[in-house]
């Protein structure tokens, strides 16, 4: 006790590091998305005819976006979500420049009804270095 009552700012850096490492998962955890790789993005395009929506910025965009996928920044995702015209229970893959934005996206997108959500595991950014198809803008 006594070496906790003269390190208390080292216990208290301690705890917050502890949180900051666990915000990620938990940021994961309450998104109510799952984690696709670009395999399994192929296979939701391919098979089960899922919609891909794109919620970089504009400054982001480096004149490419997955091919057919619907471009709605962030920071418009509240007031455009009407534009999403898939059925809110086939797959949704969410992308962003390297993955974390898509999973802020998903709370909004979940209290719209949607029931299937994904998001793209590292982004856009895995899917180009991949040397997976892009359409120019």
């Amino acid at each position: 006790m006594q070496f906790l009552a003269n390190n208390w700012m080292l216990v208290l850096i301690m705890f917050m590091s502890g949180a900051l490492l666990l915000f990620p998962f938990i940021q994961r955890r309450s998104s109510g998305m799952q984690e696709v790789g670009n395999t399994r993005l192929t296979y939701l395009l391919n098979r089960e005819d899922a919609t891909v929506l794109d919620v970089r910025e504009a400054r982001e965009i480096s004149g490419a976006k997955i091919v057919g996928a619907l471009h709605i920044p962030y920071s418009q995702l509240k007031d455009r979500i009407g534009e999403i015209k898939s059925d809110k229970s086939k797959p949704l893959v969410v992308y962003c420049a390297r993955g974390q934005r898509a999973l802020m996206a998903g709370g909004a997108l979940k209290a719209a009804g949607f029931t299937q959500l994904f998001n793209l595991n590292g982004g856009f950014k895995a899917w180009s270095d991949a040397g997976l198809p892009v359409e120019k803008l």
